[in-house]
């Protein structure tokens, strides 16, 4: 599940209604019947029911061996003007950085943790979690070259201590995956956003390790020499 922590864009009652629909239709919509065994209302937000057939959400329960959660960053509504049919507007994160993509992916570490624990606090028995990718595209050159995204370094940092402090507060992480060994083809973007740790010259195939890499190898080395001293 592709999920975002969500943010009213200001602490006022119609905001954060705003923020609770969207949240309803981007996380707790897939969220819940995995984790809870149900789906939750859409009618309270103007939504037909889910088409459920006898027997779904048994067979849909029953399927989750762990929570696998994709997270690349928060999303920040407000309430629609008026006679806008859908009630919230997506809107710029106030303060914070933003990736290659502009303001649709601002940069928030700590929206990661806060979204692990509240999944965790809403569902206290939920499976061991994966998190299966989490990175950040930045502009970088086209031909092959040293990178030295230290941009990159410090997202990925961010976001790891995060998933630590969500571990330390009792979610039950088990796996980290960083998005992307490479650079890739992005689904919605072609070769325009790049997200690996391996620059790829999408001309000649050459491949080039970039700082993140030989930074990341480290982050890995320690936490296994960690773990082999405990």
């Amino acid at each position: 599940n592709n999920h975002t922590w969500v943010l009213p864009l200001r602490g006022d009652q119609e905001d954060q209604r705003a923020a609770a629909i969207y949240d309803l239709i981007h996380n707790r919509v897939f969220s819940e019947p995995l984790l809870a065994g149900a789906y939750p209302d859409l009618e309270e937000v103007g939504l037909p029911p889910m088409p459920v057939q006898e027997g779904d959400l048994e067979a849909i329960g029953h399927s989750i061996d762990f929570y696998g959660i994709n997270f690349y960053n928060p999303t920040t509504v407000t309430t629609a003007e008026a006679g806008n049919p859908i009630p919230f507007d997506i809107v710029p994160t106030p303060g914070v950085p933003v990736t290659g993509f502009g303001p649709e992916w601002p940069i928030m570490p700590g929206a990661l943790h806060d979204l692990l624990v509240d999944l965790h606090t809403r569902h206290p028995d939920m499976p061991p979690v994966i998190i299966g990718e989490n990175g950040a595209s930045f502009p970088e050159p086209e031909r092959a070259t040293r990178v030295d995204d230290s941009n990159r370094i410090s997202y990925l940092a961010g976001h790891l201590a995060a998933v630590g402090d969500a571990i330390s507060a009792g979610v039950p992480v088990e796996e980290y995956t960083v998005w992307s060994l490479l650079d890739n083809w992005e689904w919605a973007d072609g070769y325009t956003q790049r997200f690996g740790l391996v620059h790829v010259d999408f001309e000649t195939g050459e491949r080039t390790p970039k700082a993140s890499y030989d930074w990341y190898r480290e982050v890995i080395a320690s936490s296994r020499a960690a773990g082999e001293d405990r």
